[in-house]
This record gives structure tokens, C-alpha cells and sequence, in this order.
């Protein structure tokens, strides 16, 4: 069976007015997707609405109304999350810019909240030169600006402030 539907418009109308090297070549809604490697889940996003820019320069991705990011491990425990309000994604440079109420958990159990994060998949690198607040089991960090391993697991916290517990003698 076909089916064939039109909508009222003049004849030639474009739904998307913006040359094609502009355009989103694919626009999705509602994302919910696992990755894989070597056969074993990795990874699961779930975003509202995923962007992909092919013919721009640079071709990038953009979650426009956020996401939510999960790593696992072998046994598909998750080991990790990130969530934020808005991200982008550089395919060429291979570096995410992740905005608005950025909150991850590495798998140490600690958590991170900034404004704006970044990761450089390249280099293995994330960092930013926002507020960060984290969150440890014992300590709360403050600062502004920090630079970390991708995992969030070695990272190194400028101009920090903090509540630490000191034992008494």
C-alpha cells in the first residue's frame, strides 16, 4: 500500500529555506541509543533532539535541548554519567562544548557541576575555565577552572576553595 500527503503551500516551497551546506542533514527527536565497541555496550545517549551538521565546516552535532550521557562497564554497571542542558560536538577537532547545568559522576562517586565543560577527545582532556563545584565523599571542592584525564578521575582544580575535615589530635 502508498500513501501520498501534502500540506497547503505554494508550489516550490521549501520547508527548510537554508542552503543544504547549512542545513541539519538529519534532525531526530526523542534519541535513545547505545553504542558498542568490540561487541560490548559502551555507552547510552539519550537527548530530546539531535542535530547533525554534515556538509558545514566544521561538520559538528548539536543537542539543542540537552543530554544525557552513560558509560558501562563490562558487566554493564554504569560507571559513569553526564548530563547537560545544551551540547555541541566538533567532528573535526574531535571536542564536545557541553552548557547549561553540567553535572557528571565520575566512577569514584564524585560529582561535578559547571556551567560549561569541555572535552577534547583527542587529547583525553577535560577542562574548563567556569565555576566548578564538586562533590566528594568526604570534601567539597570549589573553584574556577579545572583541567582533567577524561575519566574525571586526575584533575587539578584553579584558584580552589573547599570544606575539608581535619582531624583533631
Amino acid at each position: 500500500m502508498f500513501f501520498v500527503s501534502c500540506r497547503g503551500g505554494s508550489v516550490g516551497e521549501n520547508a527548510n529555506s537554508q542552503p543544504r551546506e547549512q542545513a541539519a542533514a538529519l534532525i531526530t527527536d526523542s534519541v535513545s541509543t547505545l553504542i558498542s565497541d568490540s561487541g560490548i555496550t559502551r555507552y547510552r545517549i539519550e537527548a530530546p533532539q539531535w542535530l547533525v551538521y554534515d556538509r558545514t565546516n566544521p561538520p559538528y552535532q548539536e543537542f539543542p535541548k540537552g543530554i544525557y550521557l552513560e558509560q558501562f562497564d563490562e558487566d554493564l554497571t554504569v560507571k559513569a554519567q553526564l548530563k547537560a542542558d545544551y551540547a555541541y560536538y566538533d567532528e573535526t577537532a574531535q571536542q564536545w562544548t557541553l552548557r547549561g547545568n553540567v553535572h557528571s559522576l565520575n566512577r569514584k562517586g564524585e560529582t561535578f557541576d559547571t556551567p560549561e565543560m569541555h572535552w577534547d577527545q583527542k587529547t583525553h582532556r577535560v577542562y574548563s575555565d567556569t565555576s566548578i563545584h564538586i562533590v566528594r565523599e568526604q570534601s567539597i571542592i570549589e573553584g574556577v577552572g579545572f583541567d582533567s584525564n577524561e575519566e574525571m578521575t586526575k584533575y587539578t582544580i584553579l584558584n580552589p576553595t573547599g570544606v575539608f575535615p581535619i582531624k583533631e589530635e
